[in-house]
């Protein structure tokens, strides 16, 4: 089917006469995101779920799609305003408390990994993990702890990977001869994937 059938299956049996083939292959260019009633219309017409359109979930709202959630039932469960749902999720920024993020996690089924990233603590845990690998991983295992409730031991046994792993990379990219260029590259590359070669790390350890 092309962005004009879908379209126009959209107009016709889902009742959104917006909905133009400009707009769907846009959606398919991932230049704008389709909206909840977009998304049910879109995997109606091509015979799939909303949560097989997305993909991996990431944000909020993907996780709740992928789901079969509405919304007034994820607000529900885990005790917030709709309105203050919905503004939570609009701007990808998890605001609740303690006890609610627990009730989010369970409704929603987040492994710890997918919660930290809902919750917007991603990017605070990938500053601490590029300061373990570059410094010294030690002073690290406490903070990571802290935005990451595992066991000591599984933090401390992944840290202490990566850093060797970070550091060996380096030292042998210079000892190969190559350019500074080629080592910072190599430099970036590691880090810039730290988050997932952190779980990775955890994944492998032993509780």
């Amino acid at each position: 089917m092309g962005p004009e059938h879908v379209a126009y299956g959209m107009r016709v049996s889902y009742g959104l006469p917006h909905v133009t083939g400009d707009l769907v292959l846009a959606w398919e260019r991932e230049l704008v995101a389709p909206d909840n009633a977009e998304l049910t219309a879109l995997a109606g017409v091509l015979w799939c779920s909303p949560g097989e359109l997305l993909g991996k979930p990431r944000t909020l709202r993907e996780h709740r799609v992928a789901r079969g959630l509405a919304p007034e039932d994820v607000a529900r469960a885990v005790g917030v305003d709709l309105h203050a749902y919905l503004t939570m999720e609009e701007h990808d920024a998890w605001r609740g408390t303690d006890r609610q993020s627990a009730a989010l996690a369970d409704v929603l089924g987040l492994s710890l990994p997918d919660f930290i990233t809902v919750t917007g603590r991603d990017g605070r845990l990938a500053d601490l993990l590029r300061s373990a690998v570059t410094t010294r991983w030690q002073a690290y295992v406490r903070p990571v702890g802290a935005i990451a409730p595992l066991d000591r031991r599984l933090i401390q046994d992944a840290l202490r990977e990566l850093h060797q792993e970070y550091q060996g990379q380096m030292t042998a990219t210079l000892s190969w001869g190559a350019g500074s260029g080629d080592s910072s590259a190599a430099g970036r590359a590691f880090l810039d994937g730290i988050v997932e070669r952190f779980w990775t790390a955890v994944q492998g350890g032993t509780p």
